[in-house]
């Protein structure tokens, strides 16, 4: 089997297969972005996934850990081992959360915040590397799908 010029798989007698699923060129997709990620934030001395789970503090600061690992896309057991991780760097804090004695929340250190800021740029330009052959308009358009995408398959059901 070959491959042409635009990814498509040639089948024995010549004929271009089906292109590759959504499921698949997300997927293709995460990957190079994580790997992308992964380099640009490697001088921190974090990974990628720990990257995030800042991020997410950024946007959402004093959260369980429950709630930092599903927003951050990795298992409960994932994220208590990169909390203590993130902790014992001096990058975040647990407290205990007012509303219930026996909840930790996370919270971003200023060491985490500066961090972010130091790497703002970098991982901006990781984001416009993946999208400088599209529009802005097509860009915008992408974020959208992918927003909604994610929407439609949050929704239980």
């Amino acid at each position: 089997m070959t491959t042409t010029p635009i990814g498509r798989e040639r089948d024995g007698d010549g004929g271009a297969k089906a292109p590759p699923s959504l499921l698949y060129l997300v997927k293709r997709l995460e990957l190079a972005v994580r790997s992308h990620l992964e380099e640009v934030v490697r001088p921190a001395g974090v990974t990628a996934l720990q990257y995030t789970a800042l991020t997410v503090l950024e946007r959402h600061d004093g959260v369980s850990a429950a709630q930092l690992a599903r927003s951050s896309f990795v298992t409960a057991q994932t994220m208590a081992d990169m909390v203590r991780a993130l902790e014992k760097r001096g990058l975040i804090r647990r407290e205990p959360n007012p509303a219930s004695r026996r909840e930790l929340l996370i919270l971003l250190n200023d060491a985490g915040r500066e961090l972010l800021a130091e790497y703002a740029e970098p991982v901006r330009r990781v984001e416009e590397r993946m999208t400088a052959e599209l529009t802005a308009r097509q860009a915008e358009q992408f974020r959208a799908a992918l927003g909604t995408s994610w929407r439609a398959l949050s929704r239980e059901g």
